[in-house]
């Protein structure tokens, strides 16, 4: 006589079927977490965190010079993206501030490797510029530093170049 089976024997598979499929997705969420962008954006931030309140202070002297900046940028079409980059420096009285040596840190936010910094010529005016070829579209950073007879001055945009 033949054995037939007991109702419900393949129950057993269906929760190690169940514990395979989340074991699974559990590997590829950790493969992806571990292969891409690690997210780490500063690799001194105790460092910064130290020095916060000089940052604050600094933020201050900087409110007080009363300066006023214009930043342009016109995006230049042709076989890579670019951008001229204008930026128009003046003092609490409206005047231009010249003398200033400005640089400017292109930086993409999302992806290493692709950063860059650029010295900005005096144009004349209190204006500073300058060309960059940027290797990607998307969002980037601009951090332009202006520093001159004692002075330093700091400022930051974000564009997204299409």
């Amino acid at each position: 006589m033949a054995k037939t089976r007991q109702r419900g024997w393949w129950y057993p598979y269906i929760f190690v079927g169940a514990f395979l499929v989340v074991i699974g997705v559990n590997a590829t969420l950790a493969y992806f977490a571990t292969s891409t962008f690690t997210g780490l954006a500063e690799t001194d931030a105790y460092e910064k965190g130290r020095l916060y309140n000089r940052a604050l202070e600094a933020a201050k002297a900087q409110a007080e010079m009363g300066w006023t900046v214009e930043t342009k940028l016109k995006p230049v079409a042709g076989i890579q993206p670019g951008m001229d980059i204008d930026i128009a420096y003046k003092d609490r009285d409206g005047k231009p501030v010249e003398g200033l040596a400005v640089t400017a840190s292109v930086i993409r936010p999302t992806l290493g490797g692709f950063d860059h910094q650029i010295t900005l010529a005096p144009l004349g005016g209190g204006r500073y510029g300058g060309h960059y070829d940027l290797p990607l579209n998307g969002v980037w950073d601009l951090e332009m530093a202006a520093i001159g007879d004692g002075v330093s001055y700091q400022h930051s945009q974000r564009i997204v170049v299409p």
